[in-house]
């Protein structure tokens, strides 16, 4: 299959499992779902790397540990989000990865005495900020805020999350192995926040438990399909194509939850998408993406 209709593919199967995460909140805490779909991911990345003949031992353990806890945290707070917010919203929120990428690139070039900054990167993440504005403001009583700040700062630990992907691949760690370590991160730290804050796990009903396994292996057939798209396609025009999951969830969140679409939303939304695409661009001039950087927010 083409890299393109893998990436459409994708953003389909992550969209789709907002929708399933929206329906699991309204019978699990977003604890829960974060362990189960941990749970999931762990058995079939043991099942794939088996089959490839692929250890699990890894020589640099403290790097998965905190690529976990990045990652682990961004997921945990959109599950929240979703749960929460209008589907399409907290998909947005969560895609401002690319602006926060920019907003760090910024930083760091101050940090290093940098005579002369980007100021395209810099309307770039300005334009992202003022989208979530529009967003936020219109649409999110005071009760609502927080849900929404939990939805932006997930976009911002994806960032990271980022970061630490993209150092395990330069330090020689597949991608199955770095999913897996995930996967076993997201099912202890959601197990042990399940036990603190909820105190006892939800009994299951047969929707419950055929929610949280749609979950589990749509976010993984996603990352599949993503993973194999970056490895044959243009990397931009993969970056490019994610902005589809927003659409899918506003389609979605339209037809199955009657979410709410605004004037002012809907432009914060494509105000978010152009300073996302814009900061990918200008990213990829200054330093071109390395071959295993398939991050998508949906799979922090």
């Amino acid at each position: 299959m083409p890299a393109p209709l893998l990436m459409v593919l994708a953003t389909l199967l992550f969209a789709t499992m907002g929708v399933c995460v929206k329906l699991a909140s309204e019978l699990y805490a977003a604890s829960e779902i974060v362990m189960y779909r941990g749970l999931v991911g762990m058995v079939l990345m043991a099942l794939m790397t088996r089959r490839q003949r692929m250890s699990l031992r890894t020589n640099v353990p403290g790097m998965h540990l905190w690529r976990s806890i990045s990652g682990v945290a961004a997921l945990s707070l959109w599950f929240y989000a979703i749960g929460k917010l209008p589907l399409a919203t907290a998909m947005t929120l969560n895609y401002m990865s690319s602006v926060w990428m920019a907003l760090f690139m910024l930083g760091g070039a101050v940090l290093l005495g940098a005579q002369r900054l980007d100021w395209r990167l810099v309307a770039a993440v300005l334009l992202g900020f003022v989208g979530v504005a529009l967003i936020l403001r219109p649409t999110l009583d005071q009760q609502q805020l927080w849900h929404g700040l939990a939805g932006l700062l997930s976009g911002m630990l994806a960032a990271l999350a980022y970061l630490q992907v993209t150092a395990l691949g330069r330090a020689g760690e597949p991608e199955l192995r770095v999913v897996f370590y995930f996967s076993l991160g997201g099912a202890i730290a959601g197990a042990a926040t399940t036990a603190v804050a909820v105190g006892t796990l939800q009994p299951h009903t047969l929707k419950g438990m055929a929610l949280l396994l749609a979950v589990g292996l749509l976010a993984t057939t996603a990352q599949v399909a993503m993973t194999r798209a970056y490895a044959v396609g243009r990397p931009l025009v993969n970056a490019c194509l994610q902005y589809l999951g927003i659409v899918f969830s506003f389609g979605y969140g339209m037809l199955l939850f009657r979410d709410p679409l605004t004037l002012s939303a809907t432009v914060g939304m494509l105000l978010i998408v152009a300073a996302g695409l814009a900061a990918t661009l200008l990213r990829a001039r200054v330093a071109p993406p390395a071959k295993d950087s398939q991050f998508n927010p949906a799979e922090v």
